[in-house]
């Protein structure tokens, strides 16, 4: 065997159709376009979503709801989460940099802070929003709160 012999396995490569050339090939004539009408021509395009005059779908569908571009989008952390981080990486002081460094947030990102789980010890924290219950949770087991 050398490259001079290569060749695909057999029914790997399948002939390409050769329309419009006479009638014994099956697809001569109207090369399969049909009788006349726009789509038979050439150059022959239609709008994005047209459906031959028909009500297009995009107007059938009544339109509904709308997008506050106002709302204010929030990364979201547990307690649950915090006490994780606070054990695994011996901190009781977070910070925005904090949340940086740690990857929790990206940039640009508005951090609130939510009480889902529980807090075992006192931590400082500092973000842009919290839930009342996890403000409550921080401040019972001794940790401050401060909204940026």
């Amino acid at each position: 065997m050398n490259l001079s012999n290569l060749k695909p396995a057999k029914g790997a490569v399948k002939q390409a159709k050769r329309i419009a050339r006479g009638q014994g090939s099956g697809s001569g004539g109207t090369a399969g376009k049909g009788h006349k009408g726009a789509r038979s021509r050439s150059g022959y395009k239609t709008k994005r979503g047209f459906e031959g005059g028909q009500m297009p779908l995009q107007r059938r569908i009544p339109k509904r709801g709308f997008k506050n571009f106002n709302r204010v989008e929030y990364a979201v952390i547990n307690l649950a989460q915090l006490q994780a981080i606070a054990d695994k990486h011996n901190i009781t002081n977070f910070d925005y940099e904090t949340f940086r460094a740690l990857r929790i947030i990206s940039q640009d990102e508005v951090l609130k802070v939510l009480a889902n789980g529980e807090l075992n010890s006192a931590i400082t924290i500092e973000a842009h929003a919290f839930s009342e219950k996890a403000r409550v949770a921080i401040e019972e087991k001794g940790g401050k709160v401060s909204t940026i």
